[in-house]
């Protein structure tokens, strides 16, 4: 997964980073801390978001470890819920999932096969 692309598990935006300078129609300069120094400064307005100062949605960098690669790996801390969706011929069983970098408003819906395989020690055995 790719540093800052958007889609799950990774966090929606990292920050928040002050604006230097404005370089062209669309793009700015961040002041970056020296543990993203290989991340480029330079990024499309479209990539950035407005700080309104909503803790929830800022993850501190700390809670991710992003590595030379730029790259990163989000790993399930608990399972908040369980739901059993029904559909015509079959029936789906999801759990809900709190990321390390989430709060409870970011977890999300897994199937629960795909966790079991993953992380079978997060889930309760009946």
């Amino acid at each position: 997964m790719r540093f800052g692309k958007k889609g799950k598990p990774s966090p929606r935006y990292v920050g928040p980073y002050r604006i230097m300078k404005r370089v062209g129609n669309v793009a700015y300069e961040l002041e970056l801390p020296t543990k993203l120094a290989t991340v480029h400064l330079v990024f499309q307005i479209s990539l950035l978001k407005k700080c309104v100062g909503d803790p929830a949605s800022i993850v501190p960098l700390e809670s991710v470890v992003v590595k030379d690669s730029l790259t990163y790996e989000e790993v399930p801390v608990e399972i908040i819920g369980h739901l059993v969706r029904s559909f015509r011929n079959k029936e789906v069983s999801s759990l809900k999932v709190l990321w390390r970098s989430q709060s409870t408003e970011g977890a999300t819906w897994e199937i629960e096969a795909a966790m079991m395989a993953n992380y079978r020690h997060l889930i309760p055995s009946d």
